[in-house]
């Protein structure tokens, strides 16, 4: 047997094949060893999970970072920009904001959802809006892009037809998440997140060993010598562009690509409800102190995983742009978004394709199940739960369960419209049209108390329906259309702004309309904002949340900022 084919073959197949019964086996044991301590479903177990460890809750909130927007398109973009999409990649100082400013207060607020915490510190329109921008967003870029994709992925790497990869994937997540919930989410976590920083890893060694004819230093160096080459002489090899001259200035705006990227990476890893469930499981008996502690630790470890995927993901796309560059032993590219898919397929012996693709499957799988669980817990917790307060455990989960198959159906039906987009540059324009608004609420809401309910509910509103105009505006005929008219010589600027400067800008705005809604709008009471503040915790609280954290909790934060503060300075 050729072990070195540059092909899937049957032995990868079989691996495969036995990897996901055993991952099956293991998922079911976990939810059979769940229902057999609780007795009954909960809704609380089947939405959240139960006090897993720090380390699970690492991983998860790891394995729910990444899709295939990864696999497919962080090292498509790093085919294409190099090191331009690694902003938005070193965001652990993001996760860690979760764990040591934002777990504490969602942990003394006893919320389950990010709507229910927007409900306590604004108003119930103000919850209803996030949950209604958060399900939309979910529906349409997510869960969409994912399984898009994923198509992808599947069909460069294993030559499955794109609409079998794509809604296989849908049909078998929606399975897992149906029966597992939040608790095969967190057992596939715990399997598939070493198996895929390995994977990766070995794939980025190997690629970066045939570039260099067999020494991976020599590899690195011939990678950073074809990336200077490339963005007309300007180079892909650095991060930051600030010469307006230099071709990717437009889309990676100077220093506006390092404030819209944190604007991006806090909403998503400190408001968002997929990454924020998993921290907020607490376990029978179980002390808030003891929770806080766990969840900490947990976002920490989160953090340095975070700094991962440019080496698992994006640098393996500037590898295979050396590759196809150099035309090295007949490395070919047709599409970026190909590169992770035919790196994997190029460079892993045989067999250990299989294994790594069993991974790589736990991953999309363990991404679109996380959004698909997230997507029921808002609609049950928030929609249903309100209107049916007499509703068992039981029911709470069934609904659950019928809400994720709607997903899984809706997300099929919206394959189709993806075709033919960018689609990394697409799920990009919509965070940068959501996140200003939903930034905006949740910081003024936590760090200040001056901020009213009335002005919440009026700053998200508004915030995220000049987002939407933005966004219609950036449909190609819509925009075709507005250029021809008058309105382009004074508004011109609203579509035609780069993303990142417009997502500032929308931010500041959204701020200053609450400000001045304030001026004019009641006050919440010290009762409504009791213990849902920074300046409102009480003194236990505040004790509590101190005895959470040692001087080590500090050193490994600290840790995670000088990692990424080093990446900036060696690639600025």
């Amino acid at each position: 047997m050729n072990w070195s084919i540059h092909e899937f073959i049957w032995l990868d197949w079989v691996v495969l094949f036995l990897g996901v019964i055993l991952i099956g086996w293991a998922v079911m044991r976990a939810i059979a060893k769940e229902k057999r301590r609780e007795g009954n479903e909960t809704s609380g177990g089947y939405f959240l999970g139960k006090g897993e460890p720090w380390w699970v809750i690492g991983a998860a909130i790891f394995a729910a970072n990444i899709g295939s927007e990864h696999l497919v398109g962080l090292a498509g973009a790093g085919a294409k920009t190099g090191f331009g999409m690694a902003h938005w990649e070193m965001q652990g100082w993001c996760i860690l904001l979760l764990g040591w400013l934002f777990v504490p207060i969602y942990q003394h607020a006893k919320v389950f959802t990010m709507p229910e915490f927007l409900s306590r510190r604004y108003t119930r329109n103000t919850s209803s809006w996030l949950s209604i921008i958060t399900l939309v967003s979910y529906i349409l870029t997510k869960v969409s892009v994912t399984a898009f994709t994923g198509g992808i992925f599947l069909e460069s790497l294993m030559g499955l037809n794109f609409w079998v990869g794509a809604i296989g994937l849908i049909i078998i997540t929606g399975i897992v998440t149906v029966i597992g919930g939040m608790k095969g989410v967190m057992t596939m976590s715990k399997i598939q997140t070493p198996i895929l920083i390995i994977g990766a890893f070995l794939v980025l060694f190997l690629s970066l060993a045939v570039l260099g004819g067999g020494n991976i230093a020599h590899g690195w160096q011939n990678m950073i010598a074809a990336a200077s080459t490339l963005d007309n002489g300007y180079g892909t090899n650095h991060l930051v562009h600030m010469d307006s001259n230099d071709p990717l200035f437009s889309q990676f705006p100077g220093i506006g690509v390092i404030i819209g990227s944190a604007i991006i990476g806090f909403w998503y890893f400190c408001t968002d409800q997929h990454i924020v469930q998993r921290v907020l499981g607490q376990g029978d008996h179980e002390s808030d102190e003891a929770v806080m502690r766990r969840a900490r630790r947990g976002t920490i470890a989160a953090g340095y995983l975070k700094c991962l995927p440019v080496f698992m993901f994006l640098i393996p796309g500037m590898v295979a742009m050396a590759l196809a560059k150099n035309h090295v032993d007949g490395f070919t590219m047709s599409n970026p978004d190909e590169a992770f898919g035919l790196l994997v397929k190029f460079v892993l012996p045989a067999g250990i394709k299989g294994l790594v693709t069993t991974g790589f499957i736990c991953a999309l799988v363990t991404s679109l199940s996380a959004f698909f669980n997230s997507c029921a817990t808002l609609y049950t917790v928030d929609f249903y739960k309100p209107h049916h307060k007499e509703a068992s455990e039981k029911r709470l989960v069934w609904v659950g369960r019928i809400a994720t198959v709607t997903v899984v159906i809706i997300g099929m039906c919206m394959i189709p419209l993806m075709a033919g987009k960018g689609l990394y540059e697409y799920l990009q324009d919509v965070q940068s049209i959501l996140a200003p608004a939903i930034v905006a609420v949740f910081a003024m809401g936590v760090f200040t108390k001056k901020i009213t309910p009335k002005a919440g509910e009026v700053g998200i509103i508004t915030g995220f329906l000049i987002g939407m105009v933005r966004f219609i505006t950036q449909i190609a005929p819509v925009k075709d259309a507005l250029d021809a008219t008058s309105l382009h010589n004074g508004l011109g600027w609203f579509w035609d702004s780069n993303w990142l400067i417009f997502e500032i800008c929308l931010l500041i705005l959204t701020i200053i309309v609450m400000i001045a809604v304030s001026f004019f709008t009641k006050q919440a009471s010290e009762e409504q904002l009791k213990g849902i503040t920074y300046l409102t915790q009480s003194k236990e609280e505040r004790q509590e949340t101190r005895r959470s954290w040692n001087k080590w909790d500090v050193i490994a934060s600290l840790g995670v900022v000088a990692l990424i503060v080093v990446f900036y300075v060696l690639f600025w």
